[in-house]
């Protein structure tokens, strides 16, 4: 029994991979199967980025819910329910005959996707101190980028010919997070020690969680961080296989610099985060990573041949290592720790949902102009993002307990 006593690395390990194969993997296969999608139900351009924009509109409200249930009732009850519904009604999406319904069933299978990837956020605050926690959020950020690889890779060109079309991939997808449901139903809820369990269920209401975070500027400020650079990323990932088939690339040329985007993200993701981890400076390598981002999209607007896999690879480098590192400094800001971390990521994620639904048509919008005016936009999205950043004065690593007493004085006053 004695080696189950802590089974965190065992939590950390089944997280990442539901990141992967229940919320990334589906959400992703979307952009590289939009070519057939839009054949079969006479989807424009415009239609298309509305589509994949407005598959996070429901982030936008579901995301703070996700994150205070978790914070209330703990992750792995969320989750366990979680992976269920976020399964069926993914399968959704392969029963739509035309764009209305086609957007329908795409909202409705993002309502719940949030509240997924909130509660493995949430678990690695309970179950992770903060000199690991840049290492857990990397390995949850790794397993999304392989989702995303995974999706982009294999969902066109393997998946969809083997199951017969597009709606046998989404009825695939869908029963595969419903099986995630029964290693989750495994798990303990808590750790053992007194100390980390009151972490997770202090003797606050949703409302005190809620008000409590919304009072805090860096939380504010992180957020719309989030909104500029992911939905930058967010337009990008949806806008560039048609991009790039509309200049003349192959199918399999186009999902591969998707696929290498992704690649590149999982590669570096880890040695980003424990890069950060022992230099203790999240905020400047935050910085320089959004304005790498932002210089690889932009040169995506005038790029040829060679250089649009070189500013395609740059750009993906950093993406998830960025993810995992803003996610680490929210639960790391001064007010937030283990206690408010699922209210805190919830939070800033309605900023992403408002970026991701925002983004991918104005950006596409643009294309009706010139293709590549769109990587302009994106790219001075990122680039705000980056001045919000800078504008926090978020804890260092080793703060993440802070809050537990900060609870103590509101509650003694």
């Amino acid at each position: 029994m004695q080696q189950n006593r802590n089974p965190k690395w065992l939590i950390l390990t089944l997280a990442g991979i539901t990141n992967t194969l229940a919320a990334a993997a589906p959400g992703m296969s979307l952009s590289v199967l939009f070519k057939e999608i839009s054949s079969d139900l006479n989807l424009s351009l415009v239609q298309v980025g509305l589509i994949w924009g407005l598959s996070a509109l429901p982030g936008i409200f579901t995301s703070l819910l996700g994150g205070v249930i978790g914070d209330r009732f703990g992750p792995r009850r969320v989750m366990l329910v979680g992976v269920i519904l976020v399964g069926l009604t993914g399968a959704l999406r392969g029963l739509a005959d035309d764009f209305v319904s086609l957007l329908i069933t795409v909202i409705v299978a993002g309502l719940l996707s949030p509240i997924v990837t909130m509660s493995n956020l949430k678990a690695c605050g309970i179950w992770f101190p903060s000199r690991q926690l840049g290492f857990a959020n990397g390995i949850l950020s790794m397993g999304m980028a392989l989702g995303f690889l995974l999706g982009s890779l294999l969902s066109a060109t393997v998946l969809s010919p083997w199951l017969g079309g597009w709606r046998h991939v989404m009825f695939f997808y869908g029963a595969l997070a419903v099986l995630f449901s029964i290693p989750w139903y495994f798990t303990p809820s808590v750790p053992q020690t007194t100390h980390q369990y009151r972490a997770e269920n202090p003797a606050i209401s949703m409302r005190q969680a809620v008000k409590h975070i919304a009072r805090l500027k860096n939380i504010w400020l992180l957020g719309l961080t989030i909104l500029g650079f992911g939905g930058c990323v967010q337009a990008v990932l949806g806008y560039l296989p048609l991009y790039l088939r509309g200049q003349g690339w192959t199918g399999f040329q186009a999902d591969g610099a998707l696929s290498a985007f992704h690649l590149t993200s999982m590669i570096f993701v880890l040695p980003i985060v424990l890069w950060s981890d022992r230099l203790r400076a999240r905020k400047k390598l935050l910085i320089g990573m959004g304005l790498m981002a932002a210089l690889g999209i932009g040169v995506l607007s005038v790029a040829d041949g060679f250089i649009v896999w070189g500013a395609d690879l740059l750009s993906g480098l950093v993406r998830d290592g960025f993810m995992a590192l803003l996610m680490t400094l929210i639960v790391e800001t001064r007010g937030v720790g283990p206690t408010y971390a699922g209210t805190a990521t919830g939070f800033t994620m309605i900023f992403a949902g408002l970026g991701n639904v925002l983004a991918p048509p104005l950006g596409n919008k643009l294309a009706e102009i010139s293709p590549g005016l769109s990587f302009v936009f994106w790219a001075a999205l990122a680039v705000f993002g980056v001045i919000c950043l800078s504008f926090t004065s978020a804890s260092q690593p080793g703060s993440a307990l802070q809050p537990v007493d900060l609870l103590d004085a509101e509650n003694n006053s």
